[in-house]
């Protein structure tokens, strides 16, 4: 960016923002703590009730767990499921820690994801070992040909059942968390975790079956058959049944991203979806089947590539997220909810992790007394609004035009007056317990304070996410009240996050401070009425209303 302003991406927004008004009495509209769920809880019938729903959630899930660990176990013996466990947890963190990074824009919550790891693991393994024996069984005793009925129903029962089996987890999401669902990145992420699950469960099979065979046999080390088993479904392809079930989690996405109105385009995408995760599956099982290089072909010609394409789709739509921030957020900043600087910051992931940093550095210096540089080593420059050497200019230590007279107090805990409170100076004398607790406390407030910009990202996020849904109409009737709730979550932690976004926008070159050109003018900008001790700031001033566009 050349310059501080941020301009509007539309000259007239799609989806009008709130009408002006004051602040508190915008404010006072949100619904208490307890009905922040954008809706009135229903009452009258037991399976309405959250805490019902979560219990018999849990107790199916805990079941199919027991069962399936069972089944396992009976197939395996006792130190065959043991070796598989230790073996197949191995790739799991990897697993959860790519699909994790990919939602880092916009984090599902862990509850969502938590679940379809153990839908996956659990439930539809338990499903895929009952039907694909059940199928085996039934083709073997059909055709009195049992390796027949094997290949059958690897390259054909197997995918069918198992697919179906894992995107009934994405359905459910999908169906009973909308507003945590609304595009590819989503149902790439819980697709991809549902599909670990189910892996870890299957891979514990394989793994003990090949460490039984080679108790019978007599190998071991790397030329056993569980050694080549681990480098073939841990190394080679960990990624190969998140891969098949991604494109389910795609057409879901995709669905979620339409709008409501295209009924068939929202049924019709994930069915596509499922049938190209089945026939992936299938050629995948077929390959051994072909001949001793049939899955060399099929992995290196077909599944590497097929990979790539994906983990491309992937990370585009991670990156149109970004930009949708960019796109939407301006709105808010023109409106006086946003400072101009944070559109620029929370579009750039650089951006929102130096932010986060700054404020744990700046808080954990604040609690120990030292004033010095909380935002880098240089001092900050006078404030950009009105320019060097105006009357009513003055250095800020936040960053550019943040006054720390402003507001109710910087920091949550830091008391009142210009933000920092006061007694925070550092433990003096020789106890070495109160040196230590005082370096806990200011550790503790430079957590909360970091954790706090990070919500604010989160709920910035969702705040342009929802206004992207209205303007293709699949933000639903009670728009208002989440646009409501989301802004009343940013403003009680703006005091926080906008100072080190616009420090972070700053220090990653995407703004620069505007300087006015020079001209014969002494004061370029009208002066204003001093408030509260220091210069109005028109970029943070909590005691003035948000200027909000008609």
């Amino acid at each position: 960016m050349s310059d501080g302003s941020v301009q509007q991406r539309q000259s007239q927004p799609a989806v009008p923002l709130l009408e002006e008004q004051r602040v508190g009495e915008i404010l006072a509209a949100v619904p208490e703590r307890r009905h922040w769920r954008y809706r009135p809880r229903r009452v009258g019938m037991v399976w309405r009730s959250k805490t019902f729903r979560i219990a018999a959630v849990f107790t199916v899930l805990a079941l199919c767990g027991l069962a399936i660990l069972a089944l396992v176990r009976d197939q395996t013996g006792t130190e065959g499921f043991l070796v598989g466990l230790g073996l197949a947890v191995l790739p799991v963190p990897l697993l959860m820690a790519a699909f994790r990074w990919l939602d880092r824009v916009e984090p599902a919550p862990w509850r969502n994801l938590l679940f379809a790891f153990a839908w996956g693991a659990f439930a539809a393994a338990l499903v895929a070992i009952l039907a694909n024996s059940f199928a085996t069984h039934w083709i073997a005793t059909a055709t009195a040909d049992p390796s027949h009925a094997d290949t059958l129903g690897a390259t054909v029962i197997a995918p069918v059942v198992e697919e179906s089996a894992k995107a009934a987890a994405v359905l459910l999401i999908f169906l009973f968390r909308k507003r945590e669902f609304n595009g590819i990145v989503d149902g790439v992420v819980v697709a991809g975790f549902t599909a670990s699950g189910f892996a870890f469960t299957e891979n514990i099979l394989y793994l003990g079956n090949a460490f039984g065979e080679d108790q019978q046999i007599g190998t071991s080390g790397v030329v056993s058959v569980t050694a080549a088993t681990f480098f073939v479904r841990a190394v080679m392809s960990p990624f190969a049944h998140p891969l098949f079930t991604v494109l389910t989690g795609i057409g879901f996405g995709l669905a979620a991203a339409s709008a409501r109105r295209r009924r068939i385009r929202r049924i019709a995408l994930p069915l596509l979806g499922l049938v190209l995760a089945m026939g992936m599956h299938a050629l995948w099982n077929g390959s051994a089947a072909v001949g001793p290089y049939g899955f060399y072909a099929v992995y290196g010609v077909f599944m590497v590539p097929a990979f790539g394409l994906v983990t491309w789709l992937a990370i585009w739509s991670r990156q149109r997220e970004l930009r949708t921030l960019s796109a939407e957020l301006p709105a808010y900043a023109a409106a006086g909810w946003l400072t101009p600087a944070e559109p620029l910051a929370l579009s750039s992931m650089r951006a929102r992790g130096m932010a986060r940093d700054a404020a744990r550095r700046r808080h954990s210096l604040a609690a120990r007394g030292n004033w010095t540089s909380p935002y880098g080593p240089a001092p900050a420059p006078t404030s950009p609004a009105y320019g060097p050497g105006h009357p009513q200019a003055h250095t800020s230590v936040y960053g550019p035009g943040y006054a720390p007279g402003h507001g109710q107090g910087y920091a949550p805990g830091f008391g009142t007056g210009h933000g920092y409170g006061t007694g925070h100076a550092p433990a003096s004398g020789p106890s070495a317990q109160a040196g230590a607790r005082a370096k806990a406390q200011a550790k503790a407030q430079g957590k909360a304070a970091a954790r706090t910009v990070a919500e604010y990202e989160s709920f910035a996020t969702s705040l342009a996410s929802l206004r992207r849904q209205a303007r293709r109409g699949t933000a639903g009737a009670d728009f208002a009240e989440r646009e409501l709730e989301l802004l009343h979550h940013l403003w009680q932690r703006r005091d926080v996050a906008a100072p080190a976004l616009t420090y972070a926008a700053q220090a990653t070159g995407r703004l620069r401070p505007h300087r006015p050109p020079p001209g014969p003018y002494a004061h370029p900008f009208p002066q204003h009425t001093p408030y509260g001790g220091h210069g109005y700031n028109p970029y943070l001033a909590p005691h003035q209303p948000p200027q909000r566009s008609q």
